[in-house]
């Protein structure tokens, strides 16, 4: 499935800072990549649920209750209610997958952990986006590292 989304992206990539990601120019935001990111976006939520119910019961036992797992959406920073991966094509969309528990965290962020799944950004004259990189990454392997690394 992922096959064509690989190639889609190969001739496009672009280094930054951490090789997870690909950053797309605004010449290759179009529908064919809205279907990709809605096709990532929805392995991320199979995979999210799927590692929350795997999880549970460990994270209770080191007193980290209510773990949660899931996709989280915004536009500019506002988690709006009914945003869903449609909305992919809004300047300044963004969607992550969060984890968060009740409990001591590591640090103070907002969520305990995230893993960035897309973020179309732009300027006055130039959009871009940054797309995790499902050629070179395991979606299921990175939300099961942030996981045990939360265990510890």
């Amino acid at each position: 499935m992922f096959d064509s989304f690989k190639k889609l992206f190969k001739h496009q990539e672009v280094k930054t800072s951490d090789d997870s990601y690909i950053t797309i120019p605004q010449s290759e935001i179009n529908e064919e990549l809205k279907s990709n990111i809605i096709v990532l976006e929805k392995l991320g939520e199979q995979w999210s649920t799927i590692l929350q119910r795997k999880y549970v019961n460990e994270f209770e036992s080191h007193g980290k209750q209510s773990l949660r797992v899931w996709i989280c959406r915004d536009i500019d920073g506002d988690e709006l209610e009914g945003l869903t991966s449609e909305n992919c094509m809004e300047k300044e969309y963004h969607s992550q997958i969060a984890i968060n528990y009740e409990g001591p965290k590591h640090d103070e962020d907002f969520y305990a952990d995230t893993i960035y799944l897309w973020h179309y950004y732009g300027g006055y004259f130039k959009s871009s986006g940054t797309l995790y990189d499902q050629s070179k990454n395991d979606l299921k392997s990175d939300i099961e590292e942030a996981l045990k690394a939360l265990l510890n």
